[in-house]
């Protein structure tokens, strides 16, 4: 049997008792706070930006912070905030509601295209933004809106004086040396109206999560998120107390085939793609069960749709799909498709066969689509499985199409529909499947638009549930994501970080930095 490692904690340099370390398993794609689309830009988003409301990641709750009140009208169609006073940007000029208006008019002009605009989305058009005064703005919606002030939390406010972002924001942390590729060092922002008790933040990027495991080890980095099962595993046993296990997330892994009419793929696997019959085939081929047990070690769930059981409000209580390779045999049969000698052919006689593409250097994906590949031979499918640098890989999803399937999966910081306004549209350009749309595709999608504009325009609650319940019943349907599991929020904390509140519904632990302390270390045997 193993024996537990001695881990010594060893007295660090006065400069680093107030650094926080950690790393991000990513460079970011962007540090425009307007176009975050990826969890390493949303981190830095986070620590660096201000915001009007920010929700308390442990109560769920929102608190005030840019607006220290708001109101919303009783025909929840306007929200009307009160600034806080004296707040001053880093080069001195003050926080005033003209530096409101500016961001939501540059949030959504339509040459943007950003991805946190589409939550503020209706069918009638934008919110319309008035400063009232310096220090009173509103934003009107064309129709009411639902969970209206919950909208707000990932909305950077910038001023109205930079012509460039990112620029030197009203967040916590301003960004003070950026060595793409290699770390990210943030400090304390002067100016900051709520200054954070932990003087810097340095970010290192590692993609070599043992070598992530080993720093943490050593008292180098001071904590890990996102741990691997593997790795959570072996650091339960080895250093007790330092591994958590916040339960399941928000968060889901998916598998989507590409449906874009402009991708560069053969007409024939266009046709299979475009199949429901061979999606739903492609579902219940595949053993979600082992996918938890084998790849997460228990600490996952199979998923039944993008929502979490975690999500008490939201989930609709329906069970995952079940595993059933001899419906999925049958299904294909009946959708034209022929197994012989151990190969599947459609009714053309082309041998089924495509690529999974996933970022490499993520342990659990490259297992999950090693079993996926195991699961579809048996229906005679072949699967090739690609692995790319996540540049490379976001460069295929969403610009050049050039791939067939892929298996990522969706980090979800806001447990309200309206969080996945910027997926589920088929205007948006983070919808999988076909991104973009003028207009959309499919009657269904057409029909998730309409729901999901409806339950965004509506403050009662159980019309929100019905219609969102409906649009989880139509992605069951039409299996356009496949989603396989939920996984436990999976963490490591030093034992020099103080005050840590683990949230599964936030990615990071580092979520509550305005309470985050450090305490000193001394070398210990």
């Amino acid at each position: 049997m193993k024996r537990p490692l001695l881990v010594l904690f060893l007295s660090l340099p006065l400069a680093a008792q107030s650094e926080l370390r950690f790393a991000l398993h990513d460079e970011p794609k962007t540090l425009d706070p307007f176009l975050v689309a990826d969890e390493p830009a949303e981190a830095i988003r986070y620590l660096t930006e201000g915001v009007l409301i920010r929700i308390n990641r442990l109560t769920e709750q929102p608190e005030p912070e840019l607006a220290k009140a708001w109101a919303i009208s009783k025909d929840s169609r306007r929200i009307t905030f009160e600034l806080r006073s004296g707040v001053r940007f880093p080069d001195g000029s003050l926080f005033t509601s003209a530096d409101v208006v500016k961001t939501f008019e540059r949030l959504f002009h339509p040459s943007l295209h950003s991805p946190v605009a589409d939550a503020f989305k209706t069918a009638k058009g934008w919110p319309r933004v008035t400063a009232v005064n310096d220090h009173t703005v509103t934003l009107e919606f064309p129709a009411p809106a639902g969970s209206m002030d919950r909208l707000f939390d990932q909305v950077a406010i910038v001023s109205a004086r930079a012509d460039r972002r990112p620029a030197p924001g009203l967040g916590p942390y301003l960004i003070a040396e950026h060595k793409p590729g290699i770390q990210i060092l943030l400090k304390r922002n002067p100016a900051a109206w709520k200054p954070p008790p932990i003087e810097s933040i340095r970010i290192e990027i590692e993609q070599n999560r043992d070598l992530e495991l080993l720093r943490f080890r050593r008292g180098e980095l001071d904590l890990i998120d996102k741990l691997t099962p593997d790795l959570y595993e072996r650091l339960a046993f080895e250093l007790p107390g330092s591994a958590v296990d916040a339960g399941p997330a928000l968060d889901f892994e998916f598998l989507w085939f590409n449906m874009a009419p402009q991708a560069p793929l053969p007409d024939y696997k266009k046709a299979w793609f475009h199949s429901t019959a061979f999606r739903r085939a492609i579902s219940e081929a595949i053993n979600r069960a082992d996918l938890c047990r084998v790849v997460y070690r228990g600490h996952a769930t199979p998923a039944a749709g993008p929502v979490s059981p975690a999500n008490k409000l939201w989930f609709k209580q329906v069970p995952p799909p079940e595993f059933d390779p001899a419906a999925a045999a049958g299904a294909l049969a009946a959708d034209g498709f022929r197994a012989q000698n151990g190969v599947l052919r459609d009714a053309g006689g082309k041998v089924v066969e495509f690529s999974i593409v996933t970022n490499a250097g993520s342990k659990p994906r490259e297992r999950m689509a090693a079993m996926i590949q195991q699961d579809l031979a048996k229906l005679g499918i072949r699967v090739n499985v690609v692995t790319l640098d996540f540049p490379s890989l976001v460069e295929r999803i969403t610009r050049s199409l050039n791939y067939e399937a892929s298996l990522l999966g969706f980090v979800n910081i806001d447990p309200d529909p309206s969080g996945l306004m910027n997926v589920l549209l088929s205007s948006a350009a983070n919808h999988p499947w076909n991104p973009s749309q003028k207009t959309p595709a499919t009657a269904w999608e057409a029909e998730i638009d309409r729901l999901m504009l409806a339950q965004a325009e509506t403050s009662d609650f159980r019309a929100r549930k019905k219609q969102f319940d409906r649009v989880q019943d139509i992605l069951r349907e039409q299996m356009p994501m496949i989603c396989l599991i939920h996984p436990n929020a999976l963490s490591a904390v030093s034992p020099r970080l103080a005050a840590v509140h683990t949230a599964p519904s936030f990615p990071h632990t580092f979520w509550d930095f305005d309470h985050l302390t450090l305490r000193q270390m001394r070398a210990r045997r």
